[in-house]
């Protein structure tokens, strides 16, 4: 690809991608009035938006993108295109179900994306995600009827995690040498698929069924995702892996709460369970991948650097103040500053990214890249976006 049209290929991804970006800072505000605190924009509209905004209008949007990148075909960029346009309905007088229909669209079309990805590569990680994306229409389908978000949260648990999974399982089976980790893997997703729909309709089993199912995905993770040993390594891969394995522990506390308390939709426990796997383990998946997946994206090189440590610990420090002292213990104030540096370290990581794209761009500056594909969570990534 010239010049010109990598120029041009950066922008319309960029423009694709801005919607999100959009979708996050309108989140952000929302929690802050969540939290009591002072907010820049003082809508008490958002606060109802706060969960699709960050689930779908900016995670979505991100994966959404990157699956069409790595599809390859024009059609394919109607799912983030839809996502990021239903997030910024939302936050217009326009009618809500606007928005939700847009989402409904958008995440349609993530899902129609992984059918010819499956057929490019029948593997069991593609079916993983294409599930996760199947959730991720239910969801949207359920809210366009006017089911309440807490209700959903499964839903869009179910959609994130297993999106997650899948790409964990695509990079861990080069490695693979037990001929039952990718039948167990698809065992439990089904799980989860099975436990969403059961939180919906029988949710005095069905969260604990979740619980367990989530619970058996983790345990799977440590058995074999490579992050438990590159966390060995040095540089990008010890930083990924790290921020991974982090993130597996909070996805536990969620598993461990809806399997003793059952259904939460409201209180303490709902606001733990939710946190922590949306933002302790997706955040932390987001900054793990982040220097591999954006390069491979907006074609533009996003270089590690030391530096995005801190935002990672502030965030898992943050969560575990917020959760542990303000959650747990019920102190109001350790609940809001846990919130409040939430929100910091989100916003940090964002920076010290940015920071590091134009630092990477300039000329002469190469990115730090792992030594082989299997230290690198983002390869295969990689080379299926490259044209």
């Amino acid at each position: 690809m010239n010049a010109t049209g990598l120029l041009a290929t950066r922008r319309i991804r960029l423009l694709l991608l801005a919607p999100g970006g959009i979708a996050l800072l309108a989140g952000l505000d929302a929690a802050l009035l969540l939290l009591g605190v002072g907010a820049p924009v003082r809508d008490l509209s958002l606060i109802s938006l706060h969960g699709v905004l960050m689930a779908l209008g900016f995670v979505g949007t991100v994966v959404a993108l990157e699956r069409a990148v790595a599809l390859g075909r024009a059609w394919g960029f109607l799912a983030p295109a839809a996502l990021g346009a239903g997030g910024i309905l939302l936050l217009t007088p326009a009618p809500r179900d606007a928005g939700a229909g847009l989402f409904v669209i958008g995440t349609a079309a993530l899902v129609a994306v992984y059918i010819p990805l499956w057929r490019r590569n029948t593997q069991p990680a593609v079916l993983v995600q294409a599930v996760g994306g199947a959730l991720a229409l239910g969801g949207t389908g359920l809210w366009l009827g006017g089911v309440d978000v807490p209700w959903l949260l499964p839903w869009l648990v179910g959609f994130l995690v297993l999106t997650i999974a899948g790409e964990r399982l695509e990079l861990a089976h080069v490695a693979l040498t037990d001929p039952r980790a990718q039948p167990i893997a698809l065992g439990i997703a089904g799980a989860v698929v099975v436990g969403t729909l059961a939180a919906l309709l029988w949710p005095e089993a069905g969260y604990p069924l979740l619980g367990l199912a989530l619970a058996a995905l983790v345990a799977w993770l440590l058995r074999y995702d490579i992050a438990v040993k590159t966390v060995r390594a040095t540089g990008l891969p010890r930083f990924s892996a790290a921020c991974l394995l982090a993130g597996y522990a909070w996805l536990t506390v969620t598993a461990l709460i809806w399997i003793i308390a059952g259904p939460v939709r409201s209180g303490p426990l709902y606001d733990a369970s939710t946190h922590a796997v949306l933002l302790g383990f997706v955040i932390s998946m987001i900054m793990a991948h982040a220097p591999i997946i954006f390069p491979a994206v907006l074609r533009r090189p996003l270089p590690y650097h030391p530096v995005m440590y801190a935002p990672a610990v502030l965030l898992h420090a943050s969560l575990a103040l917020r959760i542990v002292g303000g959650d747990a213990r019920g102190v109001d104030g350790l609940l809001q500053w846990g919130g409040v540096l939430n929100i910091v370290a989100l916003l940090a990581f964002v920076v010290v990214a940015v920071g590091s794209a134009l630092r990477g761009s300039r000329p002469g500056m190469r990115s730090r890249t792992p030594a082989s594909d299997d230290a690198d969570p983002g390869a295969d990534h990689q080379k299926a976006a490259t044209p």
